[in-house]
């Protein structure tokens, strides 16, 4: 099963909003690592395995869904 279809199959995106955590900052969850802090660091022109070598509580398949999910949003919105 590729990345993708698995996560069309879960759809569950591993963000954490919690006003306990960061100030209700979204998080990837299980983490204290901002969701922001990826973007950042990709527009940065870090790589993903930059981020996750720099955030190892953040797992590649966190940041991998997080990322697809962002692609899927920006597609729903360019269309409508």
């Amino acid at each position: 099963m590729t990345a993708i279809a698995a996560h069309r199959k879960s759809r569950r995106v591993p963000i954490t909003v919690d006003p306990e955590t960061l100030g209700g900052e979204p998080v990837f969850t299980g983490t204290r690592v901002p969701v922001k802090s990826l973007f950042e660091h990709l527009e940065a022109n870090c790589t993903v395995d930059e981020f996750l070598e720099w955030f190892p509580s953040v797992s590649r398949e966190a940041a991998a869904t997080v990322l697809m999910e962002a692609h899927r949003l920006t597609i729903e919105r360019t269309r409508s």
